[in-house]
């Protein structure tokens, strides 16, 4: 059994590092409150892009454009977002074991990385990694988001890859997400719509609203999985500093045990010592 003075030591420790995951639970749930807030924001424009893709689709042959074209090979370019700091439980090493998976399947893969966690991941494992983006901060800036949709784009209309699929954490609440492998090229053409439909006017061609609106469907659609994968990262550092804060409140209750049981072994020590040395005087 450690002596007295190693216990207490050891339970100033531990109180002193539960106060630290205590706090960092807190600056998590506030970080989360706003990804959450950022990502609702973003949902509704997310979605009103594919609504006009609807409608210029509606007018126009979307297999003709280069960003819907499918191609018969199998140079996969895969982008896998996760968190640039750690802390956050088994987050990044889900996405990671997801993405090593797929890409396993394919030795033509490619990988950019989009986290300092998934950079580190992949640059010491026999993976070709041809880009990485760190240090996205807490709050994810459109303008990221739009320089990593740019790059990709260009492989694609350069014939570098065929496809390029984006690998995130879908948020769905603080304690739950789901690791996703969505198509981002080539764009996925919409389903045409049956019933009634309703004639547009549009100024320019209808073929030049959609030279600019793939583009910026790619960056919205890569902006709002940043987002997701955002909040999800928030959700699990949460989490985990919860657990890590219940996990520090046990051990001091079993350390403060050990401190009463030193505590009464010595003081027995001491009696057991007294009434010897009373009954050698006699």
């Amino acid at each position: 059994m450690a002596n007295l003075k190693d216990i207490k030591r050891r339970i100033k420790s531990v109180k002193n590092t539960q106060q630290i995951t205590r706090a960092m639970k807190m600056v998590a749930a506030a970080k989360l409150r706003r990804a959450q807030t950022e990502l609702l924001q973003a949902r509704p424009y997310s979605d009103k892009i594919v609504e006009m893709l609807n409608r210029v689709g509606e007018v126009t042959d979307l297999n003709e454009h280069q960003l819907l074209t499918n191609r018969k090979g199998n140079r996969v370019l895969y982008i896998v977002v996760t968190s640039d700091r750690g802390l956050c439980g088994s987050y990044n090493a889900q996405i990671n074991r997801f993405a090593t998976e797929l890409i396993k399947k394919n030795d033509q893969a490619s990988v950019i990385a989009v986290g300092g966690r998934g950079r580190d991941f992949f640059a010491n494992r026999d993976f070709n990694v041809i880009g990485e983006y760190i240090d996205i901060g807490d709050n994810v800036d459109y303008s990221k988001a739009k320089e990593i949709a740019d790059a990709v784009v260009t492989y694609f209309l350069e014939d570098v890859f065929d496809q390029v699929k984006i690998i995130y954490a879908h948020f769905k609440n603080t304690m739950s997400r789901k690791i996703t492998v969505h198509d981002l090229l080539p764009v996925v053409p919409p389903k045409k719509t049956e019933g009634v439909k309703v004639e547009y006017i549009f100024d320019p061609t209808p073929a030049e609203v959609l030279d600019d609106l793939l583009p910026r469907y790619i960056s919205v659609t890569l902006f709002r999985a940043m987002l997701e994968s955002k909040a999800s990262e928030q959700g699990a550092r949460m989490a985990a500093m919860d657990s890590a804060t219940k996990n520090a409140e046990e051990l001091i209750k079993k350390l403060i045990i050990l401190r009463n049981r030193a505590r009464q072994a010595a003081i027995t020590t001491e009696i057991s010592e007294i009434v010897g040395g009373a009954e050698a005087l006699k």
